[in-house]
């Protein structure tokens, strides 16, 4: 009875596991000191990436680097452990979501002044988000190739299982609040947007004839927006504790072994995610925005995006600092982030497609040509709508991609890949935050809504 409390509702049987929680409390005991210090944000931050860094290595080392460790009880019992920070985090983070852009996208809309287009708004966040995710599939593609994935490879089986695959018009039909209740339960963004804009319109229509009975419910709106945001930034401060747990238990929980049987495919994953990344900036420089100075505003939610996982996770953070420290207007900032959350993701719904999609034709003998080329890109844009910002995600999108090419039986060859995901995962999900805030950036600017002193001076 006794072992079993142990083993499964306490979790900790070994040593080994008091020893490494006892680690992580003297580090977030530490960097809570920092704190109280004063010192900045930004280094705390650095701080804890390296900790977590650090710490999971030390895990891995004194596990042995074992093939599989997963298989070790006490590296699950510290992964559940550190979990409790880290993804406890993620948690309080996502309770911010739906209402944080229920209530942004109303505020928008009623605070449009007469002129502005919401139907431009829309259709301008789209088209960018698409072109960058469209931008993002050819550079994946281009790497895949100069890498040669998959030719002459050994084939690694694994555990991969195509995902089930819903047609495009279905995919389409989900993005309508059919039920908004349940589109806010289950997370579906653009649902929540869909929604939220209908009523802000409404709003912004009944106003001008009723405003005595509208006032209550935009008084509403404005309290409502300053509650969630005064709670956003106090969650935030919690950041630096959440990475170092995040960061050590994604090093832990995967095996050096497993890690080198596909070092090709990570390292033309990496390699595509800095040469779209240098895109990026160049957008941000023809949009007249110093590069390197955005690079350094926006180090925060990068930071989270690699560390959590999650763009939709991230969305708070990406909101605050498009806002405080890049100087795009909060409407544009919120609406956008949100769209960002849920669609045109550069990095797990083009790169990782793009690679993977080489990599089965590779190994598989499946002919390239222009025209096969021409067909992956479009089904990677397509592919993108709809795809939610959390950790997993990109295997959907891969799903989609795969059997959209007619390549789906040749899936379960990418199980070794899909085994070391998480690895993937941290820099697809900074690149896709990244691609967000590129096209605030840049929607933003064709408004004349930037706020260059803002940007500056932060």
């Amino acid at each position: 009875m006794n072992s079993t409390f142990l083993s499964e509702f306490i979790m900790i049987t070994n040593f080994k596991t008091i020893l490494f929680i006892a680690i992580l409390a003297i580090v977030l005991f530490g960097i809570n000191l920092m704190a109280k210090k004063k010192v900045k944000f930004s280094t705390r931050m650095i701080v804890s990436t390296l900790a977590g860094l650090a710490l999971g290595l030390l895990v891995q080392v004194v596990a042995g680097f074992p093939d599989n460790p997963g298989d070790v009880t006490w590296i699950k019992e510290v992964n559940k452990w550190y979990g409790l920070i880290g993804y406890g985090f993620m948690d309080l983070l996502k309770m911010l979501v739906v209402p944080l852009i229920f209530v942004s996208i109303i505020r928008v809309i009623i605070n449009m002044k007469s002129g502005e287009n919401l139907g431009k708004l829309t259709t301008r966040s789209i088209f960018v988000l698409l072109g960058t995710t469209a931008l993002s599939a050819i550079v994946g593609i281009v790497i895949g190739n100069l890498f040669k994935l998959g030719v002459s490879q050994t084939v690694v089986t694994g555990t991969g299982e195509i995902r089930e695959i819903t047609p495009v018009v279905d995919t389409l039909r989900g993005l309508l609040p059919s039920n908004p209740i349940e589109a806010m339960a289950s997370g579906n963004v653009v649902a929540v947007v869909i929604f939220a804009a209908f009523i802000g319109n409404s709003m912004k229509i009944l106003n001008k004839k009723y405003s005595d009975v509208i006032k209550p419910v935009t008084d509403l709106v404005h309290g409502s927006y300053k509650i969630i945001t005064s709670i956003a930034m106090t969650v935030i401060k919690l950041m630096p504790f959440a990475v170092v747990a995040l960061l050590a238990n994604t090093i832990a929980s995967r095996g050096i072994a497993a890690i080198w049987e596909v070092v090709d495919f990570i390292i033309a994953l990496y390699v595509s995610i800095a040469v779209v990344f240098v895109i990026h900036l160049i957008i941000i420089a023809l949009n007249g925005l110093n590069p390197f100075k955005y690079a350094k505003n926006v180090a925060e939610p990068l930071l989270l995006a690699f560390t959590s996982r999650s763009s939709l996770g991230t969305l708070p953070v990406t909101i605050e600092t498009l806002t405080d420290k890049v100087g795009v207007e909060n409407g544009i900032a919120s609406f956008v982030g949100s769209l960002g959350s849920n669609m045109g993701m550069n990095g797990c719904a083009a790169i990782y497609p793009a690679l993977m999609a080489v990599t089965l034709a590779n190994m598989s003998g499946t002919p390239k040509d222009l025209s096969f080329y021409g067909m992956l890109v479009v089904i990677i844009v397509i592919g993108s709508l709809g795809i939610a910002g959390l950790p997993g995600s990109a295997t959907m999108a891969v799903s989609v991609v795969i059997s959209g090419m007619g390549m789906g039986a040749y899936f379960p060859l990418a199980g070794g890949i899909i085994a070391i995901d998480p690895i993937l995962d941290m820099g697809r999900t900074m690149l896709n935050v990244n691609g967000t805030m590129v096209t605030a950036v840049t929607v933003g600017k064709s408004f004349d809504k930037i706020d260059k002193e803002k940007f500056k001076n932060s």
